[in-house]
């Protein structure tokens, strides 16, 4: 699913877009705290040319063109960290041994765009003082059901047995051991070319549900799930496997090299599991997407994690308050840093909640925030917005909080 469409999906989930409360109600009274060092990322997102670039086709010259405006949009706003979507749809935004160039580039999944635009994104954002992070989608193929549509070489073509239809849709079958394996060497592959700052995964694992359809794993399941005691245990040890293996694996090959994942927020809804968040989401991870967020952080599996905190303050199914507060606690005497992720596409956005009117409602996510010493930095979903800056949300935030850069945690 498309990166854009799915929060509208997440949105629609939830049941969103309750007014926001009046007040802000923080833990123990501790006065907001301004870090010198903190994260303040923007995704930069592919996918069906959401961001960048704005259409296929492009020139190599008029594509670093628009990327580098991007990332200087990013300066512009004392942001400190790019996250850049360089595998949207098993595809590659460099020279990729495994996988075929992306079609977000020339329009033709398979051909060369005559330039690398990881290797000129990693340069480019070094030389602004920004990190870049390389964003990565594990599963994902296609945003259609036709493999002939797919590039000749492509290994889902190669390997018909490891693809799955599923919601007008081609996904990897995670529950296949030679795919976990390919989707690593793809991934791996940019980690040991390029000098990233960091690998990062959002919330795309198993695929989220669509109502009357069954994710077709049988035969998977049938071969490798007997050790379970259910599918969605066999299914959340899928995912847990790839998380263990790729940081493994970055680790082993950059050290220093970070591992983040940027998860849907709910990881389940207190009604569902007392440890779970006061919440009423209409997602949880942890069911849904067989993705035990929880227990990355916690058995301090990956760096970081950046939970894609999307509602306003005072949203009667998922309360931005009440959703931090849970990470937090999550993240509370872990090794895993906490950031938020920010629904900066939701300021001023037609049909988005009144909160999301108000240039402040963005402000005042980080006063709240600014509250717990566990949250260390915000990213912001996404480029278009930053650079756009629709009702001034994000000038806001820089007044009121970024008034001196910030150099990214390390």
């Amino acid at each position: 699913m498309a990166r854009v469409s799915r929060r509208a999906f997440a949105v629609g989930a939830l049941s969103v877009l309750a007014s926001a409360a009046p007040g802000v109600a923080a833990p123990s009274g501790r006065p907001p705290r301004r870090a010198v060092t903190e994260m303040r990322g923007m995704w930069l997102a592919t996918v069906s040319n959401r961001d960048w670039p704005s259409r296929t086709g492009l020139s190599a010259s008029a594509q670093r063109k628009e990327l580098t405006a991007l990332l200087d949009k990013a300066v512009d706003h004392r942001l400190n960290a790019v996250m850049f979507q360089v595998r949207p749809t098993a595809d590659a935004f460099w020279p990729s041994p495994y996988e075929p160039w992306s079609q977000y580039l020339t329009g033709t999944q398979g051909k060369d765009p005559g330039w690398d635009p990881l290797g000129t994104a990693v340069t480019e954002a070094h030389a602004r003082g920004l990190q870049l992070h390389a964003w990565f989608n594990p599963y994902r193929i296609a945003n259609h059901t036709d493999p002939g549509e797919l590039a000749a070489s492509h290994p889902a073509r190669k390997h018909p047995d490891w693809v799955v239809r599923y919601g007008g849709r081609l996904y990897y079958n995670p529950g296949i051991p030679a795919v976990r394996a390919f989707v690593e060497q793809a991934i791996l592959d940019a980690v040991a070319k390029y000098p990233v700052d960091a690998v990062h995964f959002d919330d795309y694992f198993y695929p989220y549900p669509v109502a009357g359809q069954t994710f077709d794993d049988d035969d998977a399941y049938d071969t490798h799930g007997g050790d379970f005691s259910s599918r969605a245990a066999w299914r959340r040890d899928n995912v847990d496997k790839l998380v263990t293996e790729i940081a493994a694996g970055v680790r082993k090959l950059r050290p220093g090299t970070r591992f983040g994942i940027s998860p849907f927020a709910v990881w389940r809804n207190a009604a569902t599991d007392s440890r779970g968040s006061d919440t009423r989401a209409g997602v949880e991870t942890y069911d849904d997407l067989y993705a035990d967020t929880r227990k990355w952080v916690q058995e301090n599996w990956i760096d970081h994690i950046v939970p894609q905190a999307y509602w306003q303050i005072g949203n009667t199914a998922a309360d931005y308050a009440k959703v931090v507060d849970w990470w937090a606690g999550v993240a509370k005497g872990s090794g895993t840093r906490l950031y938020i992720g920010e629904a900066l596409y939701q300021a001023g956005a037609a049909g988005a909640a009144g909160a999301w009117q108000d240039p402040a409602e963005l402000s005042r996510h980080l006063t709240l925030a600014d509250r717990y010493p566990q949250v260390g930095g915000h990213v912001y979903f996404a480029a278009k917005e930053v650079a756009a800056d629709r009702i001034g949300a994000l000038s806001r935030v820089v007044a009121d909080h970024y008034k001196q850069p910030a150099t990214p945690p390390s």
